[in-house]
This record gives C-alpha cells, structure tokens and sequence, in this order.
C-alpha cells in the first residue's frame, strides 16, 4: 500500500503544499509482487543504480538461515534483501565493529540507508561482502515487522531525498562558527580592558561555554551505537550507565534481584543534581574521550583536540598563566555541563528503554526519543536537538531541516499509530529525575524483596 506526501516550498527554504504524487514511481522500476502462501515480498530496483549490484548467481537464503549467523565471529546481515557476510570487514568498519554486531542475523535496510550518506563510496565496501539474496518467497524484513509501515517511511525517505532535506545550508554552520569566533573575541577582549577578577573570569567563562575540545573518533563511535539501537540495553552506550545510575525498567530489577547496591539508588535522582549534571563534561566525557585517543591512537583527534588547547594558552595564557588557564578550561567545560547533560539526556532518559526486541526502525527511535516544543531559544542553543525524532531518524541530515521534515514525520506516526512526544522544554527538564525516581523505585521493589 502506497503513502501519498505533500512536498512544501517557499522561498526561505519552509515547505507550502505542493501537487501531490507518489514518490516511488520517481525513484523506483521495476516492483513486482511476489506471492506465496502468507509471505509477500517486494523487490525493487533502485533507478539510479546506487545500491543495484549486479546479478549474478547468487545464494538464497531464507530468514530463518539468516538469523543463525549473529555471531562476533559469524556475522550476516540484509540490505535492501541482499545478503552480506561482514565478519571480516567488522574491524575494519568506520563507525566500530559493535555496530555491525547489532545488526548480525537482521535485515539492517534502513539503519544502513540512515548512516551512510554517500552511496557511491559505501558500494565500493559491499560488492565484496554479498554472498546472495533473500529467496523470493521471504519478505523483505523480517515477519514479526510491519512491512506497510517500513514502505511507507523508506517512501518519506525518498520524498525528503528528492526535496534536498539532506542538503547542508553552508550558512547556518558559518553563523555558529561566527558566534564560537565573536564569544572567544568578546571574552579576549573583556580580560585585555578589565583585567582577571573573579567577576571578570566568571563572566567570560559564560561567554566561552560554547567551545568543545573532544575526540571526533570516540564521540562517533558511541553515537553510531546509540543511534542504530537506541535506548536497547545493553547494546546502546548511552543508558549503559551503571553502577553510577540504573535506568529504564529491566536494569534497577535485574541489579535489585541479584543483591546489587553500590550506591543508595534510591537517592540517584537527587545525586543526579551533584554528579551527573555538573561532571559530565569535565570528568566523564573528557577522560573517556581521552583514553579512547591514546589507546586507539586517533593522531588525527589528538591534534585536533590539542590545538584547542594550544588555542587557549595563546589566547588566555597571558592573562592566567599555564595553570591558571587549565582551571579556566574546565570551569568552562564545569559550566556548560548541566546544559549538555540536559539537552543530550531529556529525550531519552524518560522514554522507552528495553532489551532487543528487533522493532523497524521507525518504531525504535519514535518509541525511545521524544522531541521538545519548537522556539528559536530551543533551535538554536540545542543546535536543533529539540527535534530528537528527526534527529534519530535521519542522523546525516542538516539539524537545520528537522522542523522541516517534522510534520510529515508526525503524519507517518498518527497513520501506523506510533506517540510522537513533544514537551516544553522545562517539562523535559523534571522528566528525568522523575524517570530517574520511578527506576529506583523498582530497584527497591526488587532488592528488598524478600
């Protein structure tokens, strides 16, 4: 079943209705419907041949087959119902081999469409790896899947490809460069005329919480796991936070039940307020970031990372001195902490959090995110995350689209019957110590039961 879309344009770049049309005529030849006995599958060929790999005589296998291989030593997995062993290639692969692990024995369609933003290149890497297709008598997911409801999202993909969602607009990022160069300028020149109080130190460190210094390599190695398995313990980095913090509803159970109690978790919605918000930044993610350089040797990021702090000794060192300016550097990173631990945790900490119950993709990062009412206060000093769904949806689109593509987003949900949550931000705020309370409590339920 087919999903009709309103394209929408006017001149700054916001959608207005356009005639509407079915996209995949545009994009796609050649469907045809295979029937046999309940299962329906649908083989398409891409038009512009991006993903149409020649055939040869290739193996089929059917899910059943599929699924056996999701070992770390035997991994298989589907794209757009080809079949790739990337055992192999798991080493070697940029966004970590965890990634891949997640998806072994799965199709991973569109978790590799929502990734890779370059066709042309990833294809190169596929060629090798395909070792045959699904039989024609398998559907193209998985059956516990509904498949109405992955054709209509591949079709909103297609829809937004074809009106340049995934586009950069080079001005909105030389806005945010401006604003880094302007603050640095502003703090240089605030410490030039009125010296180093406290008061004046304390002002600038507001000024200059915008700047960041950390692994490129290691952030996207943890965001590339989060993204693909959002919010599905233990498989996401992000709410693998214990025994600082249980969260969600199976982990404070299963640390309850085995006697667990490294902290008084009943609390940890009040210690989130001590630890979590203010140390973050300064401790957890710098020192992680940190050790992953040195011990992956990342000489690309450790420059990079360096020649932030370089940056900062010419520009501070005059006026602070090499120590002085390492305690203006994390007073920094101390302040701007709460904010990055707000922005990054209120749209997920409160959401669904389960183990693997392999969901579309779609329904997984509907279900585990959620998005905050739109304003230019929240756009702007969130850098767009308030849009968490699209942000979870499509990773490698400009932040600067996601109110764009947001109520076709929310369309899709209403019709499969999926809850897009949109809160205000404050609301947002208090969700996470209350989901943080409502854990510990379970974890209570479980550890003192006798």
């Amino acid at each position: 079943m087919k999903m009709k879309f309103e394209e929408k344009y006017v001149s700054n770049g916001n959608l207005i209705e356009k005639s509407q049309q079915h996209l995949a005529e545009k994009h796609h030849t050649n469907e045809k419907q295979i029937a046999n006995g309940e299962a329906k599958a649908y083989v398409k060929q891409e038009a512009n041949g991006k993903l149409d790999i020649p055939r040869k005589c290739l193996n089929t296998y059917t899910w059943q087959e599929i699924k056996r291989h999701n070992e770390k030593t035997d991994k298989w997995l589907v794209i757009n119902r080809k079949v790739y062993n990337v055992t192999r290639w798991a080493d070697k692969h940029p966004g970590g081999q965890q990634v891949l692990n997640h998806y072994a024995g799965e199709d991973a369609t569109d978790a590799f469409r929502a990734m890779h933003l370059n066709l042309d290149v990833v294809q190169v890497y596929l060629k090798p790896l395909l070792i045959g297709e699904l039989a024609p008598s398998e559907p193209s997911q998985e059956r516990n899947k509904n498949s109405e409801l992955v054709e209509d999202f591949q079709e909103l993909r297609r829809s937004l490809e074809a009106m340049n969602m995934f586009k950069a607009n080079v001005g909105y990022f030389l806005l945010h460069l401006a604003q880094i160069l302007i603050l640095e300028a502003l703090a240089w020149l605030t410490l030039w005329h009125f010296g180093s109080s406290w008061t004046v130190t304390i002002f600038i460190s507001f000024l200059l919480t915008i700047s960041q210094g950390l692994s490129a390599n290691w952030w996207n190695y943890r965001h590339f796991q989060h993204h693909v398995k959002t919010n599905i313990y233990p498989k996401d980095p992000d709410i693998d936070v214990g025994p600082l913090f249980l969260i969600g509803d199976s982990q404070p159970v299963k640390y309850g039940k085995k006697k667990i109690k490294y902290i008084n978790y009943e609390k940890q919605h009040l210690y989130f307020y001590l630890v979590g918000l203010p140390f973050l930044m300064p401790v957890y993610f710098n020192l992680q970031s940190m050790q992953v350089m040195y011990l992956r040797k990342y000489w690309a990021d450790i420059a990079w990372v360096s020649s932030f702090y370089i940056r900062y000794f010419i520009t501070f060192g005059p006026f602070y001195g090499i120590f002085g300016t390492m305690l203006l550097i994390y007073l920094v990173k101390f302040l701007e902490s709460p904010w990055i631990a707000y922005v990054t945790q209120m749209s997920h900490i409160p959401m669904k959090m389960s183990e693997e119950e392999n969901r579309d993709w779609l329904s997984t990062q509907v279900l585990a995110t959620c998005n905050i009412e739109q304003s230019f206060f929240n756009d702007w000093f969130t850098g767009h995350l308030n849009f968490q769904i699209e942000h979870h949806l499509f990773p490698t689109m400009p932040r600067h689209n996601y109110h764009k593509v947001a109520p076709l987003v929310r369309s899709l949900c209403e019709k499969h019957g999926l809850q897009y949550v949109n809160k205000p931000i404050l609301k947002a705020f208090g969700d996470i110590p209350r989901a943080l309370k409502k854990s510990a409590a379970l974890w209570m339920d479980a550890y003192y039961k006798t």
